[in-house]
């Protein structure tokens, strides 16, 4: 069995590094322009440069989103960001406009192209006559049941690409307008506020001022907020389906979701190449998932329509069960000290996991704490200080603490 590629986002360059060093296959980030992410932090075109650089010297693909519904305003400055993503040597370009992949095609004929799953690609017909048109990949509608994708790929070859984890838009495969109706933000060209997450209520229309609360707990009702997509479980049936590739949604999502989705989905192919007839989906990386901030999870439309309405919506907005405290630099064997950059306040005494590159764990709680002229801390108080500790044991660089809430 062929098994997938594994592409995770990377929402500025330290989460790239992460990515790459906790097991992505590939990698897809923006740049300033062009993506539907404006609110990440994004990459510079010097930052691109040495992201690619990175990813390639570890084997590691980069792909670019240039997957905005543009205006004509915005075709303006497109042929020269396209010739500099050539030259940077990206592996593709993420599209998801026709107008924007016929400018790809004409100005940049050597850049590959993935269709986007804002393209809304949802069956064999409109597959074949992407594949048609020239594109290298195409990133299917998340509306998709598996016995519908196993169709496409048996009708089109074509490469498939399927996200598998992460934030469901409540929009039809993105493309949504409450935020520009209620905002001004327009979503489809990369400034999405996220108005599906906030809390609503109902008002009866001759009661004006009066809000009934919908039901779903205290704090009001997200009535609009769809769950998380896992199908952690469902990767011997995606590989066996034909699937190319595996994406993880979060480009907006912290340096902690990204190694630790990654690092599950790493160990889970990794386990599905040495034995697919009996894969089993492990307890521990269950308990990893539920680690970083997460609604309730979902098989959304994989496994069947009516399986997406069981699921609905979450009964809580998130679960925020850990708390992301530190990443290490580097370790002093000489000393036995970690240098660690302080995310989130942590103090002496506390218990600290630490979640190492490859996977392992290892629980720990520092007796001490210096600041950078070797001042004894009770606290790490300031964000992004530097501080160093003595961890017991080597901690490598990206090694990431976090503490029980």
């Amino acid at each position: 069995m062929r098994i997938p590629e594994l592409l995770a986002p990377a929402g500025n360059p330290e989460k790239l590094k992460v990515a790459v060093i906790y097991g992505a296959d590939a990698v897809y980030l923006g740049g300033g322009r062009f993506g539907l992410r404006a609110g990440a932090e994004n990459f510079t075109t010097a930052e691109m440069a040495g992201g690619v650089d990175f990813a390639h010297r570890r084997g590691a693909k980069v792909y670019v989103t240039v997957n905005i519904f543009a205006h004509n305003q915005d075709l303006e400055l497109l042929p020269a960001y396209l010739e500099e993503l050539r030259d940077l040597g990206v592996d593709a370009v993420i599209v998801s406009d026709p107008g924007v992949f016929g400018l790809v095609r004409q100005l940049t004929p050597e850049l590959p192209v993935h269709l986007s799953t804002q393209a809304n690609t949802t069956n064999w017909a409109a597959a074949a006559f992407w594949k048609k048109a020239g594109v290298d990949r195409i990133v299917l509608a998340r509306e998709l049941s598996r016995e519908e994708i196993m169709e496409i790929r048996r009708r089109v070859d074509v490469p498939l690409e399927v996200f598998v984890h992460g934030a469901m838009c409540i929009a039809y495969s993105g493309r949504c307008l409450l935020s520009n109706y209620m905002t001004g933000r327009d979503a489809n060209r990369g400034d999405c506020a996220q108005a599906c997450r906030w809390r609503y209520a109902l008002m009866e229309e001759k009661r004006p001022g009066e809000y009934f609360p919908a039901g779903e707990d205290a704090r009001g009702a997200y009535i609009l907020s769809s769950r998380d997509l896992c199908l952690l479980e469902y990767i011997p049936g995606l590989a066996a389906a034909g699937v190319d590739s595996l994406k993880i949604e979060g480009r907006m999502k912290s340096l902690h979701y990204v190694a630790t989705v990654v690092n599950v989905y790493r160990r889970a192919l990794d386990a599905c190449r040495r034995d697919p007839a009996h894969f089993r989906v492990d307890p521990a990386w269950w308990e990893e998932l539920g680690k970083v901030s997460n609604r309730d999870y979902t098989t959304g439309f994989f496994t069947g329509r009516e399986s997406a309405a069981v699921h609905g919506t979450a009964a809580r907005i998130y679960r925020r069960p850990y708390a992301f405290v530190g990443v290490v630099r580097d370790y002093d064997r000489r000393t036995g000290l970690a240098r660690v950059e302080q995310r989130n306040r942590f103090a002496v005494g506390e218990e600290l996991e630490a979640l190492l590159p490859g996977g392992e764990l290892y629980t720990f709680r520092p007796g001490a704490m210096y600041d950078e002229q070797g001042l004894p801390l009770e606290a790490a108080p300031h964000p992004r200080q530097l501080i160093f500790l003595p961890a017991g044991r080597c901690l490598p660089p990206y090694s990431l603490l976090r503490r029980r809430e």
